[in-house]
């Protein structure tokens, strides 16, 4: 790799000219102080960041000391609550307060709607889920299982009749007349500042014209009308002539809905950045996002066209004046957390900087570029999603650091917003205290319930043998982790201020579940829950026009706070006796999903896509997943549950499943073939069989190490 001597930094060319000729380019930034800031702010900071991993360290094992000290004993939860407690691991909780995080967008603040994360690596995806801002609600039902039936290539006007019934449902519940039902009108116009709509000669009206927002066309002869509920958009499309409208009695030919209010753009999990290529294809997208001039070329059914942001959609007020509302999502910027360095940059000692001190200057920087334009925050914010970060310390070093970079920058203090992502144990119990740190610039937390299920096992790995991983979601430390970080976050005032978040629905095929199950997220409190895709998000947004999230949060507020002691409970199998067939099936179930990740992460590069599991569901897999799993086997191999041979065994029947799988994918190379000389396979392995001595159980460390040697290949 070529290096710059810089500042007593050594920076990778392909990341020094990326900097300075393209994300500094347009601002005010000055290059020299720009790197002379950075330098002293990144060694300042790399011991730091240091120091706090090797606390991580020394926490852990005080905990598998504690374990292994008490083993065979039934867990007094009040010793083992104090003796968190003297080792530091949970905290007293100080005076309530209230989060004073201002400047924030309405999408945060304001609107409870879907939340997209995608990877920044890949910028038709990055493009798709900034336009996913605004979805067509027909063609969501028409292409997906909602609607019960064959979906058919071509259009087939009887599935198109279920899909219009479905939706005169949803908008008599979401925006109903003062009389009879959608499917009654046969015609809408504007008179004064009102809608009506003709049945025949009849004339009826909304039941609440405030509903009413705005139109295109004219007021009798209208293209669009724009009606709004819980906060979110609907735009109702009346054209006659195309092969809907032209069958409906009103000519309204589809409907647009708000969809995915917000979007996490994603540098960490869902990514596969190993080096400074890697790292500077990511920023370069992330800055023509930011600049509003990202593209994409396509090809789709033999047609090239290049993809591009949605400008911004207009509209005529009732009362005649021009309505413009944003064309695309807000979007977030997930940042890595701080255990990983990067080779993009050496430090004056010859160490690589710390992944996240990098991100941090860098993502920040091409945000400036939407200070000027608007493109993004009309707020002048930068809203930057902070993961894996382990207790109250590690929130105060993430507040440091976005300081250092607002200083180096020259922009107002608090500018950078912080999302927390509540899916280590530490955070969890110590939620409250976390927030405190960022009380000016907090504007999200979520629940995630793979990450978070990883931390629980690793930090407990020598309490027991962990329960089934399909048993988690019934244990009593998940269900009270999920309603405790949205205790905490009322309590600390994020309601109209901050987002309250939700974990990911992991099957994109499977939509007809996902609108039975997936209303549970709001309906819990939370003002945004993560979807896999455009179409999901469109699906997911009706079920912000059935629950309005704040009035819900006003009834949270006055249950009983859960119990940190619940959270505590540890899902460990006392005295398990299960059959041999189930322990060899959860070892295959578990496997699969390992190498048809891993296999994709080190040969392709690819951080996040749709794998079949072991009964060929496609599920939206990404690094989260992966330490779940990996987690799983290494607990049961370490407490007796399997042995290595038949762990081995197991990896090998499943490399083949996962090689029969891809046979389609023509850059895809089989792992049975050579298992001695795959990389993927080898990789696979060591996550299991290093599993235990991993650091909190994370899947980087390997992963990274072994794209490296992959790419060199």
């Amino acid at each position: 790799m070529n290096y710059v001597d810089k500042n007593e930094l050594k920076i990778s060319k392909v990341l020094f000219d990326f900097v300075n000729n393209e994300a500094i380019q347009g601002t005010k930034v000055n290059i020299d102080e720009f790197w002379e800031k950075f330098s002293i702010a990144a060694h300042s900071l790399a011991p730091k960041n240091k120091d706090l991993i090797s606390k991580r360290e020394e926490i852990q094992k005080k905990i598998d000391n504690w374990h292994k000290k008490n083993k065979n004993k039934e867990i007094d939860k009040k010793d083992y609550k104090n003796f968190l407690k003297s080792i530091s691991y949970l905290i007293e909780e100080k005076d309530d307060f209230q989060i004073e995080t201002t400047n924030v967008d309405l999408e945060i603040s304001s609107i409870a709607g879907p939340q997209l994360v995608v990877p920044v690596d890949n910028a038709r995806y990055a493009l798709n889920a900034a336009n996913a801002r605004w979805g067509s609600l027909y063609n969501a039902l028409y292409g997906t299982d909602v609607i019960p039936g064959d979906k058919y290539k071509n259009f087939n006007l009887d599935r198109a009749n279920k899909v219009i019934v479905y939706v005169r449902n949803f908008l008599d519940n979401s925006v109903p007349l003062d009389k009879g039902s959608w499917t009654d009108i046969t015609k809408i116009l504007v008179e004064e500042e009102k809608l009506v709509f003709l049945t025949g000669s009849k004339k009826i009206y909304l039941k609440n014209n405030d509903q009413f927002i705005g139109f295109k066309g004219q007021r009798n002869n209208l293209n669009s009308i724009l009606v709004k509920n819980n906060n979110l958009h609907i735009d109702i499309i009346i054209d006659s002539k195309s092969e809907v409208g032209k069958n409906d009695k009103a000519s309204i030919s589809d409907i647009i809905v708000e969809s995915a209010i917000s979007t996490i753009i994603d540098n960490e999990d869902s990514v596969a950045a190993v080096d400074a290529d890697d790292k500077v294809k990511c920023y370069r997208n992330w800055l023509g996002l930011m600049k509003g001039d990202l593209t994409a070329k396509i090809e789709k059914n033999g047609e090239k066209f290049v993809r591009k942001l949605n400008p911004n959609r207009k509209y005529i007020s009732k009362d005649g004046k021009e309505i413009s509302l944003h064309g695309r999502a807000l979007l977030l910027n997930r940042n890595v957390g701080h255990l990983m360095t990067n080779p993009g940059i050496l430090l004056k000692d010859g160490s690589e900087i710390p992944e996240g001190i990098m991100d941090a200057f860098i993502s920040t920087l091409c945000a400036l570029h939407d200070f000027q334009n608007k493109k993004n925050s009309r707020t002048n914010s930068v809203y930057i999603v902070k993961p894996k970060m382990h207790g109250p310390e590690e929130v105060t070093f993430t507040n440091e650091l976005f300081k250092k970079v607002e200083d180096a920058l020259g922009i107002k203090e608090y500018s950078i917003k912080v999302g927390i992502m509540d899916e280590e144990r530490r955070t969890t119990v110590n939620l409250k205290e976390c927030i405190r740190q960022v009380k000016n610039r907090i504007v999200f937390i979520n629940t995630g319930f793979l990450d978070r299920t990883g931390d629980e096992m690793h930090t407990s790995f020598e309490a027991g043998p962990m329960i089934f991983k399909g048993d988690m979601k019934k244990s009593k430390w998940l269900n009270t982790y999920e309603n405790w970080n949205v205790d905490i976050g009322l309590k600390c005032g994020f309601s109209g201020v901050a987002q309250i978040g939700k974990g990911m629905w992991a099957m994109p095929d499977q939509m007809h579940n996902m609108m039975e199950q997936k209303i549970n997220h709001p309906k819990s409190g939370a003002n945004c829950a993560w979807v896999p895709s455009p179409t999901a998000a469109t699906l997911h947004s009706l079920h912000y026009h059935n629950i309005n999230v704040f009035s819900e949060q006003k009834k949270i507020k006055l249950r009983e706070q859960s119990r940190v002691e619940d959270i505590l409970e540890i899902p460990k199998a006392d005295r398990p006796n299960w059959s041999m067939e189930d322990i060899n099936r959860e070892l295959e179930n578990n496997a699969q999903g390992i190498l048809g990740y891993v296999v994709r992460w080190i040969d392709q590069g690819i951080g996040c896509s749709k794998v079949p599991d072991i009964n060929n569901v496609g599920l939206m897999e990404d690094r989260a997943t992966l330490r779940i799993s990996s987690q799983h086997i290494a607990n049961w191999l370490h407490h007796g549950i399997c042995k290595k041979d038949q762990v081995m065994h197991v990896m090998k029947k499943m490399a083949k499943t996962v090689d029969e799988q891809n046979k389609k994918d023509p850059n895809y190379e089989k792992m049975s073939d050579n298992f001695d000389n795959s990389i993927a396979f080898s990789t696979a392995c060591d996550l299991v069989f290093k599993g235990r001595t991993q650091p909190s159980g994370y899947t980087e460390p390997l992963l990274h190490q072994k794209r490296l040697k992959r790419k060199k290949i």
